[in-house]
């Protein structure tokens, strides 16, 4: 089913969308573009042709990727691709939701304002290797209908919608004000994995 999944979705979207595949990892895949947002693109179309092969399927034979976009620089050796940004993007697919796609901050400053991406901020996180924390964003596209500034739905979907509130740290201790937005961001990627359903972005609501 991987292979199926390879020939019919990842490989010829990839290579659609300028990409370059250096080698494939057991169940991963390293690959390489030449524009973030391409790339981001790629990962998108991706999961939507998984989802959509996995309605196909029965209930334990369907599969969610994982898949992670870092920007940087990348040494070039044979057939294999090495650097901090190699490792920035594993990194981040280990943080992405099933199904999902998390970027870099370098990617979000390169494609954050593309009028159909919503973006969910998932604060820094402490990356291995990496000397300072990189701070990480969920990725998905809007729905077709939407409109405003990026990030903002107009709520008009086809879908039900669903918007996740801020919580308020209701004690004394201001550091638990951290593990309250991490509950909201658990919910939202919770709900995010019923297709069914339109869950606004965690930077929309938390503006209320």
């Amino acid at each position: 089913r991987l292979k199926t999944v390879r020939l019919n979705a990842v490989d010829p979207i990839i290579a659609r969308l300028g990409g370059r595949i250096f080698k494939n990892t057991g169940d991963g895949a390293l690959a390489e573009f030449a524009s973030a947002l391409d790339a981001v693109h790629a990962a998108l179309a991706i999961q939507r042709s998984v989802a959509d092969q996995n309605m196909d399927a029965s209930k334990d034979s369907g599969m969610r990727f994982r898949i992670g976009v870092s920007l940087g620089d990348v040494i070039v050796e044979a057939d294999d691709l090495f650097g901090n940004g190699v490792n920035i993007a594993a990194r981040m697919e280990g943080l992405a939701a099933p199904g999902g796609v998390c970027i870099s901050s370098a990617v979000y400053d390169q494609i954050r304002s593309t009028q159909n991406l919503l973006f969910d901020d998932m604060g820094e996180r402490e990356i291995k290797n990496i000397d300072r924390p990189i701070r990480c964003y969920s990725v998905r596209m809007a729905p077709a209908d939407s409109m405003g500034s990026p990030g903002v739905t107009s709520g008009d979907s086809d879908k039900p919608s669903i918007a996740v509130l801020p919580f308020q740290n209701m004690g004394a201790d201001p550091e638990q004000d951290y593990f309250a937005d991490g509950i909201v961001e658990e919910i939202i990627t919770a709900l995010s994995r019923f297709h069914w359903l339109f869950v606004i972005a965690r930077n929309s609501t938390f503006t209320y």
